[in-house]
């Protein structure tokens, strides 16, 4: 499993940095399916260390914005849900 420290080399970063990148590495890796091909994990890391050196450094918007890139469109956990209920709302309206 790839972790986003050795991939750092010499860049300076936080707990909370850390915390946040290998977060959204985590996430955007289970997302992609990649938790088995290292290769596609260190670029991903790559990709989330320059947006953090940029200043991003939270980790949804680390990973919406790496799984945007990569052609993937990310749902939030709420969009899930209010979808799932508008699925449910227009179900329940078509029977009565």
């Amino acid at each position: 499993m790839t972790t986003i420290i050795p991939i750092l080399q010499d860049d300076a970063f936080g707990p909370e940095a850390l915390r946040a990148m290998s977060t959204a590495l985590e996430e955007v890796c289970r997302v992609l399916k990649l938790e088995h091909d290292q290769g596609a994990r260190e670029v991903m890391a790559v990709r989330i260390i320059e947006l953090a050196r940029r200043g991003e450094r939270d980790p949804e918007q680390l990973r919406d914005r790496v799984l945007r890139e990569a052609g993937t469109t990310p749902f939030s956990r709420q969009q899930v849900l209010d979808a799932a209920a508008q699925l449910a709302q227009s179900g329940s309206d078509s029977s009565a």
